[in-house]
């Protein structure tokens, strides 16, 4: 099959940018869109050519799947500029090898992988103004797949679209967070789709959130679906514990994502001479080590954030406070990969993709 160029790419480019009026200086996270969209269709049996349209908003039947099974998987990525106006990706490769992962577990067809990355580096180039370059902010870049096809069957569809929008951001989070661990609601299950990056799986974290707010915490610890005894992921986030030197987290299974940023992290600490251990972690354990003071650090790992501080945590009824240290392995290790994101260092791991 030949491969497609980003020359094969039809761009039709708005007639009225909003670039002009936008506050770079004044960024939330994923609120403000750029001017274009790669949209790209599946049907008759394979990918259609994509093509760059202005962003727009989407038709769908009533009866598109999407809306009644939920077929519908997405990626979070990010481009940045450096001072000389060159733009940069972190591991892309990793997440068009995810987003197909998640697409195999949910009966979507999976994208070639030029056409995922040829459509992006077309867009890319027409939205290269839209990159902030302002400490902290980046372009969010936000790749997706649904179920367009029509019908009230309980089967796959057999039309989807894979659309790739931008949106210029500051910071995910500001501070640090304080989580509630929950025994009784469960991100996913053994044999489920927790590995994948499911829209559905978020929906269903929405309403223990909702409840842990109300209680006074930001997010949730999500633990296993059995026994409720193991630390699973933070929020939407892989997390990681520092008890004494040693920094922690929990294997990737069916339930827990695969996250780039985790395994940044992990290969990043090990060149950093900082000793970690991939194991399943109690809460009992997480519990002695607050008590006893060996507990040093909790953070929250991904793309949106790179990093997030947790300043303490709560379980049945009692709260728990984390130590605030100077140099700690979190901050170590985001400046680290920032760094390299941003090219202000050199790239010692192959991870930064020139455009």
């Amino acid at each position: 099959m030949a491969t497609l160029t980003k020359n094969d790419i039809k761009v039709t480019r708005t007639k009225n940018s909003k670039l002009s009026s936008i506050d770079f200086n004044n960024l939330a996270f994923g609120q403000v869109f750029s001017d274009h969209m790669l949209v790209c269709d599946y049907k008759d049996g394979k990918w259609q050519i994509p093509e760059i349209i202005p962003y727009s908003p989407i038709t769908l039947d009533p009866s598109a799947k999407i809306f009644h099974y939920g077929q519908s998987i997405f990626e979070g990525m990010k481009a940045y500029k450096d001072t000389k106006e060159d733009v940069f990706m972190f591991r892309p490769m990793e997440n068009v090898k995810r987003l197909n992962v998640s697409a195999k577990r949910l009966a979507i067809p999976e994208v070639p992988e030029d056409y995922f990355f040829e459509g992006l580096k077309a867009l890319l180039e027409v939205e290269k103004d839209w990159i902030p370059t302002n400490e902290g902010s980046s372009l969010y870049i936000r790749p997706f797949i649904f179920a367009s096809g029509k019908g009230f069957h309980a089967s796959p569809a057999d039309e989807y679209k894979f659309i790739i929008c931008t949106a210029p951001s500051g910071a995910y989070f500001s501070g640090k967070v304080k989580v509630l661990i929950e025994e009784q609601y469960s991100r996913s299950a053994n044999g489920g789709v927790g590995f994948a990056k499911a829209g559905g799986n978020y929906a269903g974290q929405f309403y223990p959130t909702q409840l842990a707010k109300a209680k006074g915490y930001q997010q949730v610890i999500w633990t296993d679906d059995t026994t409720h005894e193991f630390i699973e992921e933070a929020g939407a986030m892989n997390v990681f514990i520092r008890i004494n030197d040693t920094l922690l987290t929990s294997p990737v299974s069916d339930r827990i994502l695969d996250g780039i940023t985790r395994k940044s992290i992990l290969q990043l600490a090990e060149a950093e001479g900082i000793k970690t251990d991939v194991r399943k972690v109690k809460v009992s354990e997480l519990v002695e080590a607050s008590r006893n003071g060996s507990l040093k650090e909790m953070f929250g790992a991904g793309t949106a954030a790179v990093i997030s501080p947790i300043s303490g945590f709560g379980f049945r009824g009692e709260d728990f406070d984390i130590p605030e240290l100077e140099n700690t392995f979190a901050s170590q290790l985001k400046n680290r990969i920032i760094n390299i994101q941003t090219n202000k260092t050199e790239d010692p791991f192959g991870w930064r993709v020139k455009l």
